[in-house]
């Protein structure tokens, strides 16, 4: 089985070099699956984002090669306190921003799924499990977003004969691994 990775916001500092020592192949966005049908695009979701500028200005800022090649230079404990630092400033901006600006611009993600072509949109980085129903330009499309994952649960999306499912990965009282439709999904 092929594990492939796509970054996030978190951690785009991972590279090849790390991902090949892991087993697994580094991805880009967007990311066509066109194997499935109809064929789905991958995404992180940051980029959805648009009416988040400061997060927006962020984005740009750590995913240029120049700024990853000078912090990558620096020692494992810069770097670490950096991430703290990024991360306190993260939380503490998010708490003052309304929802609405975190979550996903609904222009962005119909120009996306234009651009991209496609009938079904699987991201994450909003942490709002659903799966949602669009019109864009007449045809029907998909948007499936991944909830964050925790110590005890998180999401993922089963592609099963041309079919999309958004499902909770949790355990049940003795310990085992289940899969189950999330408690709700907005349509």
């Amino acid at each position: 089985m092929a594990i492939h990775f796509l970054c996030g916001n978190r951690d785009f500092l991972v590279g090849d070099e790390y991902c090949a020592r892991a087993g697994m192949t580094r991805i880009t966005e967007p990311y066509l699956l066109a194997a499935c049908e109809p064929n789905a695009l991958l995404l992180h979701g940051d980029t959805l984002c648009t009416d988040d500028l400061a997060y927006q200005r962020f984005r740009r800022k750590v995913r240029n090669p120049a700024w990853q090649a000078r912090v990558l230079s620096r020692p494992v404990w810069w770097r670490r306190g950096l991430a703290r630092l990024a991360r306190s400033i993260s939380r503490y901006r998010g708490q003052r921003k309304p929802a609405a600006i975190m979550d996903v611009n609904q222009a962005a993600v119909e120009r996306c799924f234009r651009q991209q072509n496609v009938e079904l949109m699987i991201h994450g980085h909003t942490h709002r499990p659903a799966v949602h129903h669009i019109d864009v330009d007449g045809k029907p499309c998909r948007r499936i977003v991944l909830g964050d994952w925790h110590q005890d649960h998180g999401s993922v999306v089963r592609l099963v004969e041309n079919e999309a499912e958004l499902l909770v990965l949790d355990r049940d009282a003795e310990g085992s691994l289940r899969l189950h439709p999330p408690a709700q999904s907005a349509r």
